[in-house]
């Protein structure tokens, strides 16, 4: 099986950890208030493709913003890694706030990311950061939910370790 290509955003994220740049995680992280996305813009408008629009552009410094929270990079998708987090736990609040951001409005996904890759960073697991821009690039298709509702009500057996 040939290996998924790494996003060039992803991989530029991945160098700002390994070199501990705290000001660039710094201002990833303010990036994530509403009224402070200029913030990211350095990190992630070089990465942008040629012309964006509106959603792409959100989700890049979305994605910029939750990598800076938790810079753990691993091969969980996030779906996979709550349901962990709830099996670890047991908590059902993590199903009902899963449930809450496969239902969220695009608009609306800022602070439900920010709240489960809080919870996957409360239980250290590292997460497939490329997996999860691919995923919100495509948030408007049936497609991304349903895969991660595979991803967290499905088997645990067939995804150890790995994403869908």
């Amino acid at each position: 099986m040939e290996p998924k290509s790494v996003e060039p955003l992803i991989a530029a994220l991945e160098r700002l950890a390994q070199t501990d740049d705290r000001a660039a995680l710094a201002a990833l992280r303010r990036s994530l208030a509403e009224d402070a996305v200029a913030h990211a813009y350095p990190y992630v408008v070089p990465f942008l493709p040629r012309e964006p629009g509106a959603w792409l552009e959100r989700i890049y410094v979305l994605v910029a913003g939750l990598f800076a929270l938790h810079p753990a990079v691993g091969s969980p998708s996030l779906a996979v890694a709550l349901r962990r987090v709830r099996d670890a736990t047991g908590s059902r609040s993590i199903e009902r706030r899963f449930v809450a951001l496969l239902d969220a409005h695009p608009e609306d996904l800022g602070p439900h990311l920010r709240h489960a890759v809080a919870l996957v960073r409360s239980a250290d697991i590292p997460l497939d950061w490329n997996d999860l821009l691919q995923t919100l690039r495509v948030w408007n298709t049936d497609w991304a939910r349903r895969r991660w509702a595979r991803d967290f009500w499905g088997s645990t057996q067939a995804d150890e370790g790995e994403t869908t």
